[in-house]
């Protein structure tokens, strides 16, 4: 199973299904336009959305040393391919800005995280991760992406690089491109076109002239 494969098996198996969202109320489409979101999401929200919203993106986190550091890092977890397009085209490096701000607890891992990737790339390589060639990105990343493979020394590296990594696979297939790429296409309505022909004879009935014409349509 390569890499796509293994992360979309990951996210169908993580992330839920089925988003419920409340549909906009009658006559509300203009407000709730005025209440748009970073995604485009024109649904009507309540005010308390609204504040933790704007109160979730009215600061930067990350430096932008660490947000280069995320998009090379999220486009080496989920590159570009011929199915679909790679984590930064996913705007996943984005969504990593908002979770760790909507979500504190990954604050320290992720800021102690990129700060151990940095300082493990310059003993190694010289430079920071961001600066390497994409040959020595991979080398570090190797390092720390198999934890049962991983050295004791590099265990900072492998916590992080698993946080790093089920972020990534989180903020793609929770967006537009991933949604596409695992082929879901959430609840749609179907076409009733009668009881088969094998039922009915099975049963011994039969659509009258009546309903065949009115109530059964037949593809």
């Amino acid at each position: 199973m390569d890499r796509r494969k293994s992360l979309k098996a990951l996210a169908v198996g993580t992330i839920s299904g089925a988003v419920l969202l409340d549909a906009c109320k009658p006559g509300d489409k203009k407000d709730a336009a005025n209440k748009s979101l970073a995604d485009g999401f024109t649904l009507d929200r309540q005010p308390e959305e609204l504040k933790r919203y704007d109160d979730v993106t009215a600061e930067k986190f990350f430096s932008d040393h660490e947000m280069s550091t995320i998009a090379v890092l999220s486009d080496i977890i989920i590159p570009k391919d011929d199915v679909s397009g790679s984590a930064t085209d996913a705007k996943v490096p984005d969504f990593i800005e908002f979770i760790v701000k909507d979500m504190p607890q990954h604050q320290t891992p992720m800021r102690g995280g990129l700060r151990w990737l940095d300082i493990h790339s310059f003993k190694k390589k010289g430079k920071s991760f961001v600066d390497l060639d994409a040959k020595s990105q991979i080398e570090i990343v190797d390092e720390i992406a198999y934890p049962k493979k991983a050295a004791p020394e590099v265990a900072q590296g492998v916590a992080f690089f698993s946080l790093m990594r089920n972020l990534t696979a989180t903020g793609f297939y929770t967006s537009k491109i991933g949604v596409e790429d695992i082929g879901y296409k959430g609840n749609q309505p179907n076409q009733w076109n009668g009881v088969p022909d094998d039922v009915l004879k099975q049963y011994g009935v039969a659509y009258t002239e009546k309903e065949n014409k009115e109530c059964v349509k037949y593809e």
